[in-house]
């Protein structure tokens, strides 16, 4: 297993700082990411969405604030859907 599932595991277990891409990707998703993550958007290109036990609460906040959330592939891996 990476160090990056790892921390995510971890994680599930306590609240973790999530942050959506305010940039759409190819396919027209705005990326849920974990702090720390390796493929986390440039600082002006993130919006802060608080603090969360797992991803599911956070693409749920990125959509109630309007964007086409989807989580990382990467380390929000069970909220990715596309």
């Amino acid at each position: 297993m990476c160090i990056l599932h790892l921390l995510v595991e971890f994680r599930n277990n306590n609240m973790a700082s999530y942050y959506v891409n305010m940039n759409k990707d190819d396919k027209g998703d705005n990326e849920v990411h974990i702090s720390g993550c390796n493929w986390m958007p440039a600082v002006s290109n993130k919006e802060y969405l608080g603090e969360f036990y797992n991803c599911n609460g956070a693409v749920s906040e990125a959509k109630r604030r309007g964007y086409n959330a989807n989580g990382c592939y990467r380390c929000s891996r069970s909220c990715h859907t596309s």
